[in-house]
């Protein structure tokens, strides 16, 4: 399998006509990465060749960590040099010691500065253990820092859900400096999962200002994902304002915003790209600006004629082929053939369905895995991780309950397992807020979820054997944050494919997971795709979405209809699943249980689906054919 250092030179990205600060897509977050750590390391270069001082400014989370292994990568494979480089943070939480596993102090140490010969001195990070008396003296200083160093050069920026920078909430003021703010409910949300709950994410933080973020010489802001689209799309193509502070980018001479393909989905240029430019008409995009078209009008396809396109200036479509009315009947014959009563076909066949976490599955394909059951198919059911970071203290705390009083009324439990549990008990009990939970109190988390994904497929009607739990090695950080895939993980799934050998190979293929491991989940499926193929193994796969998002219509190749009956068994599976409900602490930007999201957006697929002037269900689940596509 190639390593990340085999290709360096990011691929061409598209420049973005309508956004109102300069943008560039790139197909995938790692590409995008690859450009953003070339620009800082040929700036480093140059100033190192003049013998000055390079000043960045850095931020942590998720967004930019593509960026610092590629930058390590260059210190360690092409001797990038750091000793002249100086840094500064634009954030940390307050009050937050700098050992602690959530300080941003260990953040860039874990992930930047421990890799490469930066000078101690050097780095400037915030400091959480500022005091309330002197905090407006500390935050002073760190300006007379920045200042002393010559100014920024270059700060790297990330954007929250909310449109703030560093941690410059809505309402912060275009000059303001860097202090002590509180931060957004939707910020300690969005931290939640980190901390182990949204009531322990610390409340205040301090931040660099956004008038000090603006007087650098050059900015870069990242944004990847779909989670980011909507607040991406305010960004670019909204007004300057202080509700989204990452908008004053707009007003700065040297500024550049850095996207991926999903967290471009609600630009012009990409939802609708033949407002902005001639395009070629592919079948997709025919596709897609007929159903844009037909939403628009409020009207099913067939019912949309020729004034229809020149009122929203679809003027070029209606020269091709057959015109207006070949155009509309090929759509919609096209959404038509997505309709799949049959999903593994008419003779028996044998379907393997891949699930990331133990609840994908029914959540997300809940009914297309009851329909192949119904049918009498053979199923499968892989598990790819154990879950055991979502299971809540408070859960694990009352299955060692139940345990505890059912051994002492039946008289069965043995002193080993009762010490065992009592060591679980304690180690919940002394855990400060966030922190990573002992082996064995991991390990009976993953005991709780896996015992609920039995639960869930006995209710189904798949027998113990069809069910296969591989607790992948890339998971087992404890933390939030995983490791990348490794051979050990894809030589697991492909022995198992080699052994079952299914007809039918369903996975998630989503890019809106906000924690990573559907992305992981997905790259081992498709490593092992690629491997088995040059084996001679091709079998038929279909992509499904995560709890986060569903395909969009014209992506949609495969529809399977729900009834009222299998949807009530869906969501049935789903309740399976004890743990995640009342609040899942992975529930990421939608705060609906996961039997809602799964029971509306297939509902609102089917509703959407019924718009068009297709035939009405009660409710339909999407798939996107897989092809050797890079996700």
């Amino acid at each position: 399998m190639p390593s990340p250092s085999t290709t360096t030179t990011p691929q061409p990205a598209q420049v973005m006509r309508c956004a109102k600060v300069p943008t560039k897509m790139f197909r995938d977050s790692s590409e995008a990465a690859k450009y953003v750590a070339t620009i800082i390391a040929n700036t480093i270069r140059e100033k190192n060749a003049a013998n000055q001082s390079t000043v960045l400014g850095l931020a942590t989370g998720s967004t930019p960590i593509g960026v610092y292994r590629e930058l390590v990568r260059m210190h360690n494979e092409e001797g990038l040099d750091f000793s002249r480089v100086v840094t500064f943070n634009l954030d940390e939480y307050w009050p937050m010691t700098p050992e602690s596993v959530h300080s941003y102090h260990s953040f860039m140490w874990g992930h930047l500065f421990s890799h490469i010969n930066i000078q101690r001195q050097n780095v400037h990070i915030p400091s959480g253990q500022w005091t309330l008396d002197t905090v407006e003296r500390d935050c002073d200083k760190y300006e007379q820092q920045i200042e002393a160093a010559g100014g920024l050069d270059l700060p790297l920026l990330g954007i929250g859900r909310d449109g703030h920078i560093g941690f410059n909430e809505p309402g912060s003021d275009r000059n303001s400096k860097t202090r002590l703010v509180a931060l957004d409910p939707m910020t300690r949300r969005d931290a939640s999962a980190e901390f182990g709950g949204e009531e322990k994410v610390p409340t205040r933080a301090i931040t660099m200002g956004v008038g000090t973020i603006l007087s650098a010489r050059r900015i870069i802001l990242m944004a990847l994902g779909e989670h980011k689209a909507w607040v991406v799309r305010k960004m670019v193509e909204g007004e300057p304002t202080a509700d989204i502070p990452a908008s004053f980018l707009q007003r700065h001479f040297a500024s550049e915003v850095i996207i991926d393909e999903a967290s471009a989905a609600w630009l012009t240029d990409v939802r609708t790209p033949w407002q902005t430019r001639p395009v070629e008409w592919t079948p997709l995009l025919q596709k897609r600006a007929l159903i844009w078209l037909s939403q628009q009008c409020q009207k099913p396809l067939l019912k949309l004629d020729a004034k229809d396109f020149l009122q929203h200036h679809l003027y070029d479509i209606l020269h091709l082929e057959g015109g207006v009315a070949a155009i509309r009947e090929r759509v919609f014959e096209q959404m038509m053939s997505t309709i799949c009563t049959k999903p593994g076909g008419d003779q028996k066949t044998k379907a393997f369905i891949f699930s990331p976490h133990p609840d994908d599955d029914v959540i997300s394909m809940g009914g297309t895995f009851i329909t192949l059951v119904n049918q009498g198919h053979e199923v499968h059911v892989g598990y790819m991780t154990t879950g055991n970071i979502a299971v809540r203290d408070d859960s694990c705390r009352r299955h060692i309950d139940y345990v505890e009083e059912s051994s002492r009324v039946l008289n069965i439990l043995h002193p080993d397992a009762a010490s065992r549990l009592e060591k679980c008990r304690q180690d919940i009990r002394s855990k400060n807020p966030g922190d990573q939970d002992s082996p064995e109190v991991l390990e009976l988390k993953g005991l709780i979820r896996r015992t609920e994904a039995s639960a869930a497929c006995d209710l189904v009607g798949v027998p113990p054997e069809r069910q296969h739990f591989f607790d992948l090695p890339f998971y087992r950080t404890g933390k939030v944050k995983k490791n990348p895939m490794c051979e050990a993980d894809i030589q697991v799934i492909a022995e198992k494919l080699r052994v079952v050998r299914p007809d039918q190979i369903y996975f998630a293929g989503d890019l809106s997971d906000p924690h990573g491991t559907h992305r992981v989940c997905a790259q081992i499926i498709i490593e092992v795709l690629t491997r088995l193929n040059g084996e001679g193994y091709s079998p038929e796969v279909w992509m499904y979405r995560g709890a986060w998002q569903e395909y969009e219509p014209h992506e949609i190749e495969r529809a399977v209809p729900l009834s009222p009956e299998v949807m009530l068994k869906k969501k049935q599976a789903i309740l399976r699943h004890e743990s995640q409900k009342d609040g899942a602490m992975f529930m990421g930007s939608d705060d609906r249980e996961f039997w809602m999201r799964a029971e509306e957006r297939t509902k609102q697929t089917a509703k959407t689906y019924n718009e068009l002037g297709l035939p009405e269900f009660f409710a339909l689940e999407g798939f996107l054919r897989y092809r050797g596509q890079k996700l």
